[in-house]
């Protein structure tokens, strides 16, 4: 469990002050307007993968676009992930930090600037140059972090000497010849991932749980928002080669219907109060976030390749463009009903409506309006949910 700090920083800004951790329950506790800033320049990165996952779709190379996108979102996902929860717990918005974070967000432009290379060719020497430029940001504010707060000296220098470590191997994976590449690659991975639990068995960090919901769910807006933005460019592409406008509305209706109902699902639980139980359960939720936030992009890749298909320009058949968007879409309506549904108190039937939304979801694939009919699926869900809805203990007793 969390312990309460021994200090709060003062507002005032400075230069440098001590890099106390913060309390996990500050009043007020938003994201900052550096933390956003931080997001908008992951928007790019999210952007040219879901372009490199569509046109591979597109194209017919399903299996390498698939894995392809699961290497290179990962490593995007992970970046964003490393900077999310040390700033819940040590963000002292003075100076130093500052320009540390800055010189964070460089680095993932230059990782952004590497993933079509990464995605086509397994060429990730500029991703991993992006992380380097990160990662030693990084690395200076958990050490910073373990001179200033002694009282939990142990995990922050396991933070920095783990992932000083760990990018090491980055880099020393860049001179493996496939397949090793690629095991290097899975084995570093399960590395990084295994770090946060190492490091923090001497004593658990402070995080901020309404900070944190707070910040999955402003990337979880972005990963839709980058979903909206493909469909609409691929809808304006097709209009511009004179596609019939009544095939695009259904599509354009459906598109809707199914990102419309990703928000309101995701959205519909306070997922403060699901962080706020153990560090296991912490980890759960924040690394199944993974799923969440990969599918939410996969969906927008999924809208462009249905567009594509109806206007003759892809080598996917009805049911393999009908799958571009309906796998994402079950993958994702399964990861929110892990991570929030499935731990409501009661047994319900509500419960149950996500895993058989997203079967009917899956069966939709072969008609040849999937996207329309899986629209559909996906807001009648919405609708189960909100019918069904318990009243809250207030309007209860009202």
């Amino acid at each position: 469990m969390r312990d309460e700090p021994i200090a709060q920083a003062p507002a005032r800004r400075v230069w440098r002050r001590p890099m106390l951790s913060r309390s996990s329950t500050e009043e007020h506790r938003a994201s900052t307007p550096l933390e956003l800033f931080f997001d908008l320049c992951f928007v790019v990165a999210v952007a040219q993968a879901a372009a490199q996952l569509h046109h591979a779709l597109a194209s017919g190379h399903v299996s390498h676009g698939l894995v392809g996108y699961a290497m290179v979102f990962f490593a995007i996902w992970w970046a964003w992930m490393n900077f999310t929860w040390f700033a819940s717990a040590y963000d002292t918005d003075d100076v130093l930090y500052r320009l540390a974070t800055l010189v964070q967000i460089a680095g993932v432009l230059v990782l952004a600037a590497g993933v079509p290379r990464a995605f086509d060719g397994g060429d990730f020497v500029i991703v991993t140059i992006g992380y380097l430029v990160m990662r030693v940001a990084l690395t200076a504010q958990w050490l910073r972090a373990a001179r200033d707060d002694r009282q939990r000296r142990s995990p922050t220098l396991r933070y920095a000497f783990g992932i000083a470590a760990c990018q090491v191997g980055w880099l020393a994976r860049l001179a493996l010849p496939d397949p090793w590449g690629t095991v290097g690659f899975v084995v570093l991975v399960l590395l990084e991932l295994s770090l946060p639990v190492w490091a923090e068995r001497p004593a658990a960090l402070h995080w901020h749980p309404g900070h944190i919901a707070e910040r999955y769910g402003l990337f979880t807006l972005i990963v839709l928002g980058e979903s909206v933005a493909a469909a609409t460019t691929a809808v304006q592409s097709a209009l511009d080669s004179g596609q019939a406008i009544a095939d695009l509305l259904k599509l354009a209706a459906g598109g809707l219907l199914i990102v419309f109902s990703m928000w309101w699902l995701y959205f519909e639980q306070h997922a403060d109060e699901r962080l706020s139980t153990t560090n296991l359960d912490s980890f759960v939720w924040g690394y199944g976030h993974y799923a969440i936030f990969a599918s939410a992009a996969g969906v927008g890749a999924g809208l462009q390749v249905a567009v594509d298909h109806a206007a003759g320009h892809t080598e996917l058949g009805t049911w393999g463009a009908g799958a571009t968007v309906a796998v994402p879409l079950a993958l994702y309506l399964l990861s929110v009903w892990l991570l929030h549904v499935r731990a409501e108190p009661r047994p319900s039937p509500r419960r149950i409506a996500y895993p058989l939304a997203a079967l009917l979801v899956l069966a939709a694939t072969p008609f040849g309006e999937a996207v329309p009919v899986i629209g559909l699926l996906a807001a009648a869900l919405v609708a189960v949910r909100v019918l069904t809805k318990p009243p809250s203990p207030d309007a209860a007793r009202a």
